[in-house]
């Protein structure tokens, strides 16, 4: 959650020249309405659904860059149904500096509306971090700009691609 994963998944994109897709504004465009609102009205567990299913679907697509929401990789069997040669990176950012960027919109992040979202960001990581570690690679999003994030991401997947 506002570790930068869509700002940091366009600009990779672009670099790739391959397409981006926002799981989160996939779901919300679908839904005709804004994941606060899907919270809001149906709950977590009618948009966890919509995610998975969605998600299932952006992943199987070619030539693509997918920002997943920070729940998404969360819940028994997704990681097991990414396709194979798919890369998953766990975009790594400290607790302050998620905190700083998801109070920036006010109402923006439905989990954090709580009265200390620095605790909240602090036990959402604490659950998430055993999903998130199962990544294949962790990149630090705390240095740097979305574009120069990109570009260490592509700097390494060239070099994977070189070596083997």
């Amino acid at each position: 959650m506002a570790a930068g994963k869509s700002a940091v998944g366009r600009a990779l994109a672009r670099d790739l020249f391959w397409r981006f897709l926002d799981m989160d504004r996939e779901i919300a465009r679908r839904a005709g309405r804004s994941i606060q609102a899907i919270f809001r009205d149906d709950g977590e567990d009618a948009f966890r659904e919509m995610e998975s299913r969605i998600g299932d679907e952006l992943l199987a697509r070619d030539g693509v860059v997918v920002a997943s929401g920070g729940g998404w990789p969360c819940r028994p069997g997704r990681l097991d149904r990414v396709p194979p040669g798919t890369l998953s990176i766990w975009l790594q950012v400290r607790v302050e500096v998620i905190v700083e960027r998801a109070m920036r919109r006010k109402g923006a992040r439905p989990l954090l509306d709580v009265p200390d979202p620095e605790a909240r960001v602090r036990e959402l990581l604490a659950e998430r971090e055993p999903w998130y570690e199962k990544a294949d690679w962790t990149v630090s999003g705390d240095h740097g700009s979305p574009a120069q994030v990109a570009r260490r991401i592509g700097a390494r997947l060239r070099e994977s691609y070189t070596r083997g």
